[in-house]
């Protein structure tokens, strides 16, 4: 009864998974497959097209727990496996992941472009001495605002001549 509980549960974690509207009481055949593969079900016996070929019997584009375990069943009677070696790997297999799909690069070219104490002119204002943004501090010019450019040296000599 608890194995079965345990897997109800997981279940409405993938239900839920990657689907904002999605209430947790029906899955699609995407998120079985997601299932699987997390939980290393997939091997040479079983595939994507064997799970696509069971689920279609249903003639839904979703399926209900009962459902589900119906799936199963048809699915290890297919591929002569025990339905219980099924449910133990998906039980197992913990909460949904996204298999470190957005994990940072670090890279030479990357590593060099945001190091920013190697920033020079208006983009050094930028930061303060650890590296961190000053926000809109950093973004406002702060030369003076006689009308000239920076760095410009005959200033104020327009009327000396």
């Amino acid at each position: 009864m608890a194995q079965s509980i345990k897997l109800d549960q997981q279940f409405i974690n993938f239900a839920k998974f990657g689907d904002t509207k999605a209430d947790g009481k029906t899955i699609t055949l995407t998120q079985i497959d997601k299932w699987f593969k997390q939980a290393q079900v997939f091997e040479k016996k079983l595939t994507t097209t064997d799970t696509g070929i069971a689920f279609n019997k249903f003639k839904s584009k979703t399926i209900t727990f009962p459902n589900f375990i119906m799936f199963l069943e048809d699915l290890a009677g297919a591929k002569n496996v025990q339905v219980d070696e099924f449910k133990q790997k998906l039980m197992d297999c913990g909460p949904p992941g996204t298999n470190k799909a957005t994990t940072s690069v670090h890279t030479g070219a990357v590593d060099r472009l945001t190091d920013t104490s190697k920033y020079t002119g208006a983009h050094k204002n930028r930061f303060d001495e650890s590296g961190r943004g000053k926000g809109k501090e950093g973004r406002e010019d702060i030369a003076d605002d006689s009308g000239y450019v920076g760095g410009y040296k005959n200033k104020d000599t327009y009327d000396s001549k």
